[in-house]
């Protein structure tokens, strides 16, 4: 018997046993937007995660009514667990620093349930990434005197 089948038999799982072995989660920020009026609402939102198993820290941000946790954890059971255990509406995060955002200005992408300094993240939010495209007819007149068409407008 050779070194390598002596590690092989070491190292060996039962097919049966393979199952039990979990993944590792990985470190993630969860945020979660929750309309919170007091601070027993913070109070509440913020003991609904803290005692969820692989919670490293949960910060609560009544201003922004915003909830962070972080920690080894799966977003989508953090955000059950919220609505479960506080009975309030909650959804993932949907905005982004204003500085982040490549065109603020398209159509559609302010909220005025943004809070300040906020803009809503047209790259995860449908509804609104629906709202900020450009119509045909927008894309058409801007780029007919672009650089970047062969075909443009040789005038400019």
């Amino acid at each position: 018997m050779g070194i390598l089948d002596y590690v092989a038999d070491v190292f060996y799982v039962p097919r049966s046993d393979r199952r039990k072995l979990k993944k590792r989660k990985q470190l993630q920020t969860v945020e979660i937007k929750v309309k919170m009026d007091c601070e027993g609402c913070e109070r509440r939102v913020r003991k609904s995660v803290e005692s969820m198993k692989g919670v490293s820290s949960a910060e609560v941000d009544p201003k922004h009514s915003k909830l962070t946790v972080i920690g080894y954890v799966d977003p989508g059971k953090v955000l059950r667990r919220v609505r479960h255990r506080t009975g309030k509406a909650c959804d993932f995060w949907p905005y982004v620093p204003y500085d982040l955002v490549d065109h603020p200005y398209a159509p559609g992408a302010y909220d005025k349930k943004a809070p300040r300094g906020f803009v809503r993240n047209v790259l995860q939010d449908p509804q609104a990434s629906t709202l900020a495209r450009a119509s045909s007819a927008e894309v058409r007149y801007t780029t007919a005197f672009s650089d970047d068409n062969p075909n443009s407008c040789v005038v400019m």
